[in-house]
């Protein structure tokens, strides 16, 4: 097998080489390679510790030192150069204690996660792989190398690793590596809010985002995300549904595209649906308030899992207004209020949203739900062509044009600005300046 390695890599590679030590690419570089997807990174390893790599190339950063890690720089790009290691003690279910530096490339490769990622390549000698990864690839299994809960005692975020490779590759997990994830998942206590986000977030917007369902047998989420493990055993008998809450939720990640703020707003718009439940005399469950409460819980977990704030505005949004309008057939004014309350980058998105809703749930109406979702659409479009106006921002008026007829800047101003949109929402065609300040002046003589 040939892969081929990028020039400054292959320089990298060749300069250590000549300067008498071995070096390969390694790791994620050369499992993308052999998949036949582009390498994100391409990471090499040698048997060069630091300060000789170091001493070969006159631009290098520290990135890691005390692991082995030196970045060296071509140009403006770095490429991550490790020494071959025996890994200490880990102490913290993440880092280990003291890494030993060997000379055995074999020894290097023990100490890595999957065999996948533990195949090493140069163009000497080719394709290193002692542990079976073409063989698991070949399988599309994700497997340990060595004893999988030694793996994963080592670094329990390896756990939620080998569930995201799966769901990134479409991948089962072997036996043994998924009976390890089982008992050893209390460990992710250990493993810091941002990486356990990072993780979900890649998991997500993979190609099969319902993996996380794997997460769930294997008692991940009852750690990470132990409300989805609420909506699992959340039973739906309406006949609106025909899954659980949280079987609902998973089936509806495959509809929707690939985005985080749109995968995210899937995994939580029913999250709230446990705390809400009731059940009327004829045993039908309801579940008033849901998309509310969601919103709340939504927020609550996003920030536990150290989400940016842009990421919990959005979703949060998406989560509160997943079911707006799911009754109303609409018409212009309906949509351009719609758009007004839920805001103009949020509104387009509910779209995607809406409509997985609506695939994962049962067939009862769905076809009556996806004709009035496409109304929706229709009209929004219309707007959008019509360029008529939703918001203040596209307001024929501004605040210094009523100062510049006689109001005096403060809340009054805000307060005007707000009524004149109300004005507009009703009938765009008023949305023109002379209109507008005409109206806002004769409003100020009223209330004087």
């Amino acid at each position: 097998m040939r892969i081929e390695i990028p020039e400054k890599a292959r320089y990298i590679i060749k300069t250590i080489m000549e300067a008498g030590f071995e070096a390969y690419v390694v790791g994620g570089c050369v499992r993308d390679s052999v998949l036949g997807r582009k390498p994100e990174d391409w990471d090499i390893t040698t048997s060069a510790k630091p300060q000789q790599v170091k001493a070969l190339f006159p631009r290098t950063i520290d990135t890691g030192i005390q692991h082995g890690t030196v970045t060296v720089m071509l140009d403006k790009e770095g490429f991550e150069v490790t020494t071959y290691r025996i890994d200490g003690k880990y102490e913290d279910s993440r880092h280990p204690k003291e890494v030993t530096f060997t000379p055995n490339l074999v020894e290097d490769l023990k100490r890595r996660d999957f065999t996948i990622n533990a195949m090493a390549y140069n163009e000497e000698a080719g394709l290193v792989d002692i542990f079976g990864g073409m063989e698991d690839i070949g399988r599309k299994m994700i497997r340990c190398v060595g004893a999988a809960e030694e793996r994963f005692s080592e670094d329990a975020l390896r756990m939620m690793r080998a569930i995201r490779f799966s769901a990134q590759l479409g991948y089962t997990i072997e036996e043994n590596t998924l009976k390890a994830i089982s008992v050893l998942a209390p460990n992710l206590r250990q493993i810091s809010a941002e990486r356990i986000q990072v993780e979900l977030t890649k998991l997500l917007v993979s190609g099969h985002p319902d993996y996380l369902g794997t997460a769930y047998e294997a008692g991940v989420t009852r750690i990470i995300l132990p409300e989805f493990d609420k909506a699992m055993e959340t039973q739906q008998n309406h006949p609106h549904h025909k899954y659980s809450v949280g079987e609902h939720t998973l089936c509806s990640l495959t509809y929707v595209p690939a985005q985080k703020a749109l995968r995210l707003a899937m995994l939580f718009h029913d999250i709230g649906k446990p705390e809400t439940i009731s059940v009327d005399n004829e045993g039908i469950t309801h579940f008033h308030g849901h998309a509310a409460v969601s919103e709340e819980m939504t927020k609550k977990i996003l920030r536990r899992l150290r989400f940016d704030n842009e990421t919990v505005f959005m979703v949060s949004r998406l989560v509160r207004y997943h079911d707006y309008g799911n009754s109303v057939e609409p018409d212009m004014r309906i949509v351009r209020r719609a758009v007004n309350k839920i805001g103009e980058d949020a509104f387009p998105l509910l779209f995607e949203v809406k409509k997985a809703d609506i695939l994962a749930q049962s067939e009862y109406m769905r076809e009556e739900k996806l004709t009035r979702l496409e109304r929706w659409q229709q009209l929004y479009q219309k707007v959008l062509e019509k360029g008529q106006c939703v918001s203040l921002k596209t307001l024929a008026v501004t605040g210094s044009d009523l100062i510049a007829i006689g109001m005096r800047p403060g809340k009054e101003i805000g307060e005007m600005l707000r009524q004149l949109l109300e004005l507009v929402l009703e009938n765009p065609e008023s949305n023109t300046k002379e209109l507008l300040l005409e109206e806002a002046s004769r409003r100020i003589t009223e209330y004087k």
